[in-house]
C-alpha cells in the first residue's frame, strides 16, 4: 500500500414475544452485556491513521473496521494531480496473538492536468486489495523497557481497476516494536521490505522505515507526529517516497474512535500534501 494513500479505512454496523419468549431474550441480553463490559475495560487499538502499524492485536472472534478518506495534491515534471481515496481495512481476530487482515486504498478518483497545455485526464476506480495477518510475538515491559514486537505478512493482488491496478502479486514484511515511555509517551518503529514489480513487470526489492512518537493528552485524546519513507533502494524501478505526518485520534467510546491527520512529502515522488480523516469500529 503506498503511505500516503495509506489504505481510507471501511466503516459499518450490524419484540421477542411475552410468555416463554422471555428466557430466549434474558439471554440474548446477558450476551450482548458480556462484550460491552469487556469492551469498558479495553479501548480500541487502531492501525491507522500514522503509516507505522501497532502491535496490538484483536482478540478471538471480535473484528474490527478501519475506514476513512484521503486527499492529496502534487505537482512534478509539468503536472498537477489530485487523489482522493478511501482507505479501509478490516482485522478478525483467529487467535490469542493472530488476526487476518484485509486492506485497500477502497475507492479511487483522480485527476491530472499539463500545466503547459491545461489537458486534463480523470480516472476512477478501485484499488488492488491486500491480503494479510498480524502475530504479535511479544507483550512490552514498561518495567523492564523492552518493546511490544509484532509481525506482518501482506500480500499484495492486482485486483483493482486498470488505471489503479498493481504489476501481479506483491509480497511484504513488516515488524513492529513499541515502547511506552514516561509522561505518557510512546514510540514506534517499523522496518520492512517489499517485494514489487514494476510497470515492465520487473521484480525488485525495497525497503521501507518509518518511526512515530505519540502522546496521550487526555484518556481520550492522542496525537502523534511520524518519519516515514517506501520504495528506499529502488531505484530504477521507482524513486523513493518520504514523508512527514502527524494527526490526532479521540475515543468516542470504548470502541469508536475518530481521526484527522496531515502529511507533507518529503522528495519529489511523494506528494506535496495530503490530508484525511477517518473512523474506526470494533465488533
Amino acid at each position: 500500500m503506498r503511505p500516503i494513500l495509506p489504505p481510507l479505512t471501511l466503516a459499518h454496523r450490524f419484540g421477542l414475544h411475552l410468555g416463554k419468549a422471555w428466557l430466549p431474550g434474558a439471554c440474548l441480553a446477558a450476551s450482548l452485556a458480556c462484550p460491552l463490559a469487556a469492551r469498558a475495560e479495553d479501548p480500541i487499538s487502531t492501525d491507522r491513521p500514522d503509516f507505522t502499524e501497532s502491535t496490538d492485536v484483536m482478540a478471538p472472534g471480535r473484528w474490527q473496521i478501519e475506514a476513512g478518506w484521503q486527499s492529496e495534491r502534487a505537482q512534478a515534471d509539468g503536472q498537477t494531480s489530485r487523489t482522493h481515496t478511501t482507505p479501509a481495512l478490516l482485522r478478525l481476530g483467529v487467535g490469542h496473538a493472530l488476526e487476518m487482515r484485509l486492506e485497500t486504498d477502497g475507492f479511487v478518483r483522480s485527476r491530472s492536468t499539463d500545466t503547459s497545455s491545461g489537458a486534463t485526464q480523470r480516472e476512477r476506480g478501485f484499488s488492488d486489495l491486500s491480503l494479510g495477518m498480524k502475530w504479535r510475538m511479544r507483550e512490552g515491559d514498561e518495567a523492564q523497557g523492552t518493546p511490544a514486537i509484532a509481525w506482518l505478512a501482506h500480500v499484495d493482488v492486482d485486483s483493482g481497476s486498470h488505471a489503479f491496478r498493481g504489476q501481479g502479486v506483491r509480497p511484504s514484511l513488516r515488524v513492529v516494536a513499541e515502547w511506552e515511555l514516561l509522561q505518557d509517551f510512546s514510540v514506534g518503529v517499523m522496518p520492512g521490505l517489499l517485494f514489487d514489480k514494476d510497470d515492465e513487470s520487473r521484480r525488485f526489492t525495497s525497503g521501507l522505515v518509518a518511526v512515530t512518537l505519540g502522546k496521550a493528552l487526555s484518556p481520550a485524546w492522542h496525537a502523534f507526529a511520524e518519519l516515514a519513507g517506501e520504495d528506499l533502494g529502488a531505484r530504477p524501478h521507482r524513486e523513493p517516497l518520504q514523508f512527514f505526518d502527524m494527526g490526532v485520534t479521540y475515543l468516542v467510546t470504548e470502541s469508536l474512535q475518530l481521526d484527522a491527520s496531515v502529511t507533507r512529502g518529503l522528495t519529489p515522488a511523494a506528494a506535496d500534501l495530503a490530508w484525511g480523516v477517518g473512523l474506526s469500529m470494533r465488533f
